[in-house]
């Protein structure tokens, strides 16, 4: 299978599998709400169409590979092991789109909370095109690998570094997202940045977590935007961490602000609990300082678009890391 096979089978992916047409993702979409009561149908579409858009049109793999002129047109015989994330739907999606684009033969490990949508779209792969029967593996423990892409925690990422240090690898550890303000966004604008911060509860690495604005800045319009959100508060287990960051809050006689189900308080750090935004404050003359080790994307003024954090495109890899110009030089 040369790259052009392999590029043709992801476009048919994303033109025939991954839509609401296809029954059997229906199916598994249904499956995977039930096995982790995060994944919301809504969530599950967003992330789908998401990955189909930006991900699986022809021209966007064609001019994504043609800017490395180093990849294998046939398959390599490299095995690439992959430890998924799963706390957003099919966040692993783009790492094995990469190993496979790349010709090597992808070694995965899932993620618990991710099993069903990433099976379905392994088997679909295999079923578009048999040769990816010998070149996407499942395996419950990554040995003899000759590189390895892990996703998980900074405590999980120790681990990654003293099992796959030895071999070429990219770690990706905690980040999150941060927004700058400076008061003269528009409604429309903060209705995106709702999208920023709360898609998926807030849990990706792309999700804003922590507001910079200036002094005197007014909370009124950005909360009335967050309220497009406050259904989250029926889900049980978002419901309860809300109950428990509300008495936190309380408990410590801290300021904060409710949107209703969403919880803005000052606090210098840029990670935040579900249901809870941080913010900072920034005077006018004064640049925010930004822990740029913490953080994935910087969105508003000076950075990225409103409403872009949860549509990345082929190029833009997790933590400033070129996946694919990596996996070309194994």
């Amino acid at each position: 299978m040369n790259i052009q096979a392999r590029i043709d089978a992801f476009f048919t992916l994303g033109d025939k599998y991954l839509t609401d047409k296809n029954e059997e993702f229906a199916a598994a979409k249904w499956k995977a709400n039930n096995q982790n009561a995060w994944f919301l149908p809504e969530f599950i579409d967003q992330a789908a169409q998401q990955i189909v858009d930006q991900y699986l049109q022809k021209d966007a793999l064609q001019n994504w590979v043609a800017m490395y002129p180093s990849i294998s047109d046939s398959f390599t015989h490299k095995k690439v092991g992959i430890v998924m994330a799963g706390n957003i739907p099919m966040v692993g999606f783009h790492d094995l789109l990469s190993v496979l684009i790349a010709g090597h033969t992808a070694v995965i490990k899932l993620s618990s909370k991710d099993t069903i949508l990433m099976q379905f779209v392994i088997d679909s792969l295999k079923r578009i095109n048999p040769a990816f029967e010998n070149a996407i593996m499942v395996q419950d423990h990554l040995k003899n690998c000759d590189a390895y892409i892990a996703t998980g925690s900074n405590n999980a990422g120790q681990y990654f570094d003293q099992y796959f240090g030895k071999y070429p690898n990219i770690i990706r550890k905690n980040k999150t997202s941060v927004a700058i303000l400076d008061g003269s966004e528009s409604p429309e604008n903060l209705g995106l940045l709702a999208d920023d911060m709360m898609l998926y509860f807030g849990m990706g690495c792309r999700n804003v977590t922590q507001l910079w604005v200036p002094m005197e800045y007014d909370f009124i319009p950005l909360l009335s935007a967050l309220k497009k959100y406050t259904y989250l508060i029926d889900q049980h287990k978002y419901k309860h961490n809300y109950d428990y960051q509300l008495a936190l809050l309380m408990m410590n006689r801290q300021f904060y602000m409710d949107a209703g189900g969403i919880l803005l308080s000052e606090n210098p750090s840029p990670f935040a609990a579900i249901s809870q935004i941080h913010y900072q404050f920034y005077s006018t003359d004064s640049i925010p300082q930004i822990n740029e080790a913490a953080i994935q994307c910087v969105v508003g003024n000076g950075g990225l678009g409103f409403g872009s954090l949860q549509k990345p495109q082929l190029v833009q890899y997790a933590d400033g890391v070129d996946t694919l110009e990596f996996l070309a030089k194994i």
